[in-house]
């Protein structure tokens, strides 16, 4: 008899819903359990981590991208005995500094005078590789994810990622198969940072570059993404 795939729990990233999986969806659910973490709830990470750990099933395999990564580091933190494999897609070990949280409350400003599409629009230019730009069908998508998660999950989800912890000395604990993703041309969480966290777990770790890629890896880039989650998931 043919053994049951593991229950699989994405976590969305900043603005995102399970659309930010859409592509993959097809070839991971093939019997198996999918659940997409709520994100937008809360506005600590910790908070974000209880209510997954409360939906989810005993044992799972864990994958987040970008927001969805600082979420999967406090699983393996708290609970690292639920998880069975480990997938990092386009994010960071590193802690909030002033540097990178100013541009965040300038943001949440903006969202809290009513001006979120302009969130959005900036946002937009830094989220995919140069290249696509002009993807008006993937701008397209990455507008209708942030109107779905709206100005007031954007705050709550910019306020849990600027609290967040360091997550790097979680890394030298992580003893699970662990898929490290990152595009080339990400310029959010940019290749050096994913290689610190390959680096960080060890010998249990894949690190994989996506030429062409930014931020948004599992929309910009299925057709490798997908064949490297499905290997993953073995």
């Amino acid at each position: 008899m043919a053994k049951t795939p593991e229950p699989l729990v994405l976590i969305p990233g900043l603005n995102c819903t399970p659309a930010l999986y859409a592509p993959q969806w097809p070839a991971l659910a093939s019997g198996r359990q999918i659940l997409v973490a709520e994100t937008a709830a809360d506005d600590t990470i910790a908070a974000m981590v209880e209510r997954l750990l409360a939906a989810a099933p005993e044992r799972f395999a864990l994958g987040g991208l970008s927001m969805g990564g600082y979420v999967a580091f406090e699983v393996m933190r708290r609970a690292p005995e639920r998880v069975t494999r480990l997938a990092l897609l386009d994010t960071t070990a590193k802690p909030p500094t002033l540097e990178t949280n100013t541009p965040r409350e300038q943001m949440i400003a903006l969202a809290e005078k009513g001006a979120f599409d302009n969130v959005v629009t900036v946002l937009w230019q830094k989220l995919v590789a140069p290249g696509r730009l002009a993807d008006e069908a993937l701008r397209l998508a990455v507008k209708a994810m942030a109107e779905a998660v709206g100005p007031t999950g954007f705050i709550r989800q910019q306020r849990a990622i600027m609290g967040r912890s360091d997550a790097r000395p979680v890394l030298a604990t992580i003893s699970v198969p662990t898929l490290v993703v990152v595009g080339a041309e990400d310029a959010i969480t940019p290749p050096d940072e994913a290689r610190e966290i390959a680096a960080g777990i060890g010998a249990k770790a894949r690190y994989l570059e996506v030429p062409g890629c930014g931020h948004l890896s599992t929309l910009e880039t299925p057709e490798i993404v997908t064949p490297a989650l499905l290997d993953w998931l073995g």
